[in-house]
């Protein structure tokens, strides 16, 4: 296993970018998530050490397989944060490079988890990957509102509303039903039309 000069990666701008060009990285980044946006301007920032240090940070919490840590991810942004595996394994490589993670060879599969030098480079990033994390934790419950109104789950009974509202209502659910199998681009895309009808719906609300 090579090292090259490695250690001090964030002394280095460059191979943040150099990695997010060869890895597609802004593509599914934080940076058009409402107001938190701003913490990740152009999705540079979890496209190489955010999105290191964010598996540094599920590796602690156990040793998970590759896949593993891009379902984490998902789920805990509802959906919204799902990094291709073209994101994530070269972010794990890296990681294994600097000494921070190390693979267990469970049969075929690579499992990985942290090492002590990854525990303390944790550590010292410790309050970053908890707003990282919370940040996630937010957009998936933000998410899963916005579901549940859709679904009419927040009324105590479907009949809540005007006649027009619940058809439109039950429009809705049944067209999302029909795209459940979609892929990940049209999942995101009728993801950004139900965002933005939340907002819309709720700056009518606070009128």
């Amino acid at each position: 296993m090579h090292h090259h000069h490695h250690s001090n990666h964030r002394g280095s701008p460059g191979q943040g970018r150099r990695f997010m060009r060869h890895h597609g990285g802004g593509r599914h980044g934080f940076a058009d998530i409402e107001s938190g946006g701003r913490d990740f301007h152009a999705g540079r920032k979890l496209g190489s050490s955010g999105l290191q240090l964010i598996i540094l940070a599920l590796l602690e919490d156990k040793p998970r397989h590759g896949y593993e840590i891009i379902k984490a991810l998902e789920e805990r942004s509802g959906g919204y944060y799902a990094p291709s595996p073209g994101m994530v394994y070269p972010a794990l490589t890296y990681l294994e490079e600097l000494g921070q993670a190390e693979i267990e060879a469970e049969g075929a599969k690579k499992l990985y988890r942290i090492t002590p030098t990854g525990k303390a480079e944790l550590d010292k990033r410790r309050l970053e990957s908890e707003e990282m994390l919370a940040q996630l934790q937010r957009i998936g419950a933000k998410m899963e509102r916005v579901r549940r109104v859709f679904a009419g789950e927040d009324s105590p009974d479907d009949e809540a509303g005007s006649a027009e509202l619940r058809a439109a209502r039950l429009t809705l659910k049944s067209v999302l039903r029909d795209k459940r199998g979609a892929s990940r681009d049209e999942q995101q895309r009728i993801t950004a039309i139900l965002n933005r009808a939340a907002k819309e719906i709720g700056a009518a609300e606070k009128k």
